[in-house]
């Protein structure tokens, strides 16, 4: 269905959704993985149903943010610049591996030509350059959105910050504490959601805060009937779960252009 929006006014006038119609790429973990089991439709699922997107899904279950500048190539090479945006859907394995948040920048004493209300010299000066530590959360981010910015700077990108979650409980290997707990690096799931909004300014890029938006609250048993599980999966959100991220997302990108 095409979402149109009527304005209250003297003349009446309607607004065409911004991404309406448009090709859209979707980064991220097993939430956008289209062969998650957990739910029949995804998100981008429904973006396309109530939109029209067209979705170019790279996500993959299990992968963290170190994956970002695999899908990004893997975009690049089977479309080129063919495609409008990309929406970044990432973070809750890096919590769960207990990836440590790290810094964003590293600094160093540099020599600096300045001049102001005098003739220009060179000044010692402290610079700052983007942190690449593959080893730390924001190291990750950085590495990832710098590729994005060099491979598509003229594309829109958008970050989601990851939602809450609950257990998730696949088998003695794979047995995944709520977010009540700290990882094991001493974190709360709370961090990594901050540092994504960080990136934000970081980057200059639009961040939708999932988290806080969507409403979804595993930790709660009333709110169990959005995920695949009650008593194994309240991590992975079922078909009703990915409705509700989705018309979040709807009326949030409503607010964004899609290109430029």
């Amino acid at each position: 269905m095409s979402m149109l929006i009527t304005m209250p006014s003297v003349a009446q006038s309607v607004i065409t959704h911004p991404w309406q119609g448009k090709k859209v790429a979707y980064f991220g973990d097993s939430i956008t993985d289209p062969n998650n089991k957990a739910s029949n439709k995804k998100y981008w699922s429904f973006l396309k149903e109530w939109l029209g997107i067209t979705p170019l899904v790279y996500g993959v279950s299990g992968r963290q943010w170190t994956d970002i500048p695999r899908q990004t190539a893997q975009l690049k090479k089977e479309h080129g610049n063919d495609f409008d945006a990309i929406l970044i859907f990432m973070g809750t394995n890096d919590y769960n591996h207990a990836v440590p948040l790290g810094q964003w920048f590293d600094e160093q004493m540099e020599s600096v030509e300045y001049g102001h209300e005098y003739v220009k010299r060179m000044e010692n000066r402290l610079r700052r350059r983007p942190a690449m530590d593959t080893q730390t959360y924001r190291g990750r981010i950085n590495i990832a959105i710098d590729s994005l910015k060099r491979a598509f700077p003229a594309k829109q990108i958008v970050l989601l910050t990851p939602i809450h979650r609950a257990g998730f409980y696949a088998g003695d290997k794979n047995w995944q504490c709520t977010e009540e707990y700290q990882n094991r690096c001493g974190l709360y799931l709370d961090s990594y959601v901050d540092a994504t909004k960080e990136a934000g300014n970081i980057w200059a890029v639009p961040v939708i805060d999932l988290n806080a938006l969507c409403g979804l609250y595993p930790m709660s048993d009333e709110h169990a009937q959005y995920f695949n599980q009650a008593d194994t999966d309240r991590l992975h959100p079922n078909d009703l779960g990915h409705e509700r991220m989705a018309r979040t997302l709807m009326y949030q990108l409503l607010t964004l252009p899609c290109n430029f």
